[in-house]
């Protein structure tokens, strides 16, 4: 776990300053805000950014350091796992409840859809969504 404490936080290049529904998903990526991108994201309080996660097997805290960086703070965060659900791991599960988040864990189309009725209701939510084809 030390690693969820140091070291540096890498961000990925593609990132939109602000909170936006997620329009459509689908076809290796996500529409947001008018705009689309290829690939997973982390919707955070502040930001959505591009996020390279693949699969959602094998996550782990390093995977998710961008919330550390919260300054609003997120109390729950919904896990898009692909096309399926899939459990994240009890250590990630635990870590994450260690530090005020409580982690929602369902397939990436059920994601997007709790996330954006989250959102519009203001409250402090963020997503990682694995994008599908």
């Amino acid at each position: 776990m030390a690693g969820w404490q140091e070291g540096p936080i890498e961000t990925a290049a593609a990132r939109y300053p602000g909170r936006a529904p997620i329009e459509a998903y689908g076809n290796g990526g996500f529409r947001f805000a008018g705009m689309s991108h290829r690939g997973s994201l982390l919707c955070l309080a502040d930001a959505i950014v591009g996020w390279p996660a693949t699969s959602a097997e094998g996550l782990t805290l390093d995977d998710l350091a961008l919330l550390r960086q919260e300054p609003m703070g997120i109390e729950l965060l919904l896990l898009g796992t692909g096309r399926t659900f899939l459990l994240p791991s009890p250590e990630l599960r635990a870590g994450l409840r260690e530090i005020g988040i409580r982690v929602e864990p369902m397939d990436t189309g059920a994601a997007c859809r709790t996330y954006n009725i989250l959102l519009a209701e203001q409250r402090s939510v963020g997503a990682a969504l694995i994008a599908v084809d």
